[in-house]
């Protein structure tokens, strides 16, 4: 995955509405892309605690925070919304999957006058999980089926939906949203927010929407955690806007430039590098290269090799039956993602001479072949084509401020009204 970088950033969101709906965890998503959208560095630590403020890198307060009371109950809000010439991204503060309150988020997306947004990104898992009462499971589950079944009628088959899984907690977990009887050594909320991915991710392709499990990332990536087990670093986030953003383009058909690089102030921590074994020590590049101060002479080449040839070989019985050569065409491809079948080469494997078992009859014993060439002594190399991996759609020039860059898009997974909608005139 290629970092982008803020200018690179702003062309792939291009007059384009991002509209981000979650907890404190979602809030740090749109903070740091709406810094990204920028400039090319991390958030500060006080920029990731802050909750609330007036303002924030140029975005403006909407409604809630600080300008009603602070709290940590169920009914907090807060709407940020960052708007410059060619790029709207707004946040939505969230405690509960789907509530009356969602709808009116829907209600005021479907009248505004930005229209519905292009991209919705979002998450709601730990609040769901502590804060509503014993029933707190089923209720969620319920509220998974009610929310995407109501975002598949109100948005667009063009807007594109990402769900990000809740993201590891820690082992010990200190945050000011969780209720006091939980304690804080209690780790079942590890476990919860595992289950509660696995049936939201499954809820949400079942809809026809995409999935970034989040959890997958950084589930060993711990060492970027807050004290509270909860909330991560800058360093964390900025990785996680990078997984968005790879995520967005491959949906649009965007080819990300290649770069072997990475800006020394989004270089990825110590918990996202390639992991070593135990005791090893990164491997030491290799010495620069430099002409030599003489020109060294070429080595001679060894003489060839004579070497007998084997004895011909004399005919000798046959007691085994010959297998079939098979043959597989030029133009099957096979993909490591798909189950393997007991019958999945009998449609690609054939032979024009008949088997025993077709035909009636068997080789008998003393079947006899003739002498066969003699065998080189060396093995000799098998041509073959290289693997071709198929990554959607055929690349094309399109038309646009991503003609450099562009691929297809890829087509909506999600079904479309049993009855034709008409046309907005």
């Amino acid at each position: 995955m290629v970092p982008l970088q803020a200018s690179e950033v702003q062309q792939l969101l291009h007059n384009k509405f991002v509209v981000i709906l979650g907890d404190s965890v979602q809030r740090a998503v749109y903070k740091d892309l709406v810094l990204l959208l920028q400039k090319d560095c991390l958030l500060t630590t006080n920029q990731l605690k802050a909750k609330g403020e007036e303002t924030f890198e140029k975005d403006e307060l909407v409604d809630g925070g600080q300008m009603g009371p602070m709290h940590n109950g169920i009914q907090y809000r807060e709407v940020r919304q960052f708007r410059d010439a060619h790029h709207l991204v707004r946040f939505y503060f969230l405690t509960r999957v789907y509530s009356s309150y969602l709808e009116a988020i829907l209600q005021e997306l479907q009248s505004g006058e930005h229209g519905l947004p292009d991209v919705v990104i979002m998450n709601s898992c730990l609040w769901d999980l502590s804060r509503y009462g014993p029933d707190s499971w089923q209720s969620y589950l319920r509220n998974l089926g009610s929310l995407f079944g109501r975002l598949g009628q109100v948005l667009p088959e063009s807007c594109l939906l990402v769900w990000n899984t809740a993201m590891p907690v820690g082992k010990r977990i200190t945050a000011g949203f969780l209720p006091q009887e939980r304690q804080p050594g209690d780790d079942s909320l590890r476990v919860q927010v595992i289950e509660a991915n696995f049936y939201s991710s499954a809820e949400a392709k079942r809809h026809g929407f995409d999935v970034l499990d989040l959890h997958f990332h950084f589930r060993h990536a711990e060492q970027h955690l807050q004290r509270d087990g909860v909330h991560w670093n800058e360093r964390a986030h900025r990785h996680l806007s990078q997984l968005l953003l790879a995520h967005v383009a491959d949906a649009w058909g965007v080819e990300l430039p290649r770069r072997d690089h990475v800006g020394a102030c989004i270089r990825p921590g110590p918990g996202l590098e390639r992991w070593r074994p135990a005791g090893r020590g990164p491997r030491a590049s290799p010495p620069p290269r430099c002409s030599p101060l003489l020109p060294t002479p070429p080595l001679p080449l060894p003489p060839p090799l004579h070497l007998p040839l084997p004895p011909h070989p004399r005919p000798f019985p046959f007691h085994q039956v010959m297998p079939r050569c098979v043959v597989c065409p030029q133009d099957t491809y096979y993909y490591s993602d798909q189950p393997f079948q007991s019958d999945q080469f009998s449609n690609y494997f054939h032979s024009d001479v008949p088997s025993a078992a077709q035909t009636g009859f068997a080789f008998e014993d003393d079947f006899m072949i003739d002498p066969q060439p003699p065998v080189p002594p060396f093995p000799i190399p098998y041509l073959q084509r290289a693997p071709v991996v198929h990554r959607g759609f055929p690349r094309y020039a399109p038309r646009g401020p991503y003609g450099p860059w562009g691929r297809r898009p890829r087509p909506s997974r999600r079904r479309g009204h049993s009855r034709p909608q008409p046309r907005p005139q």
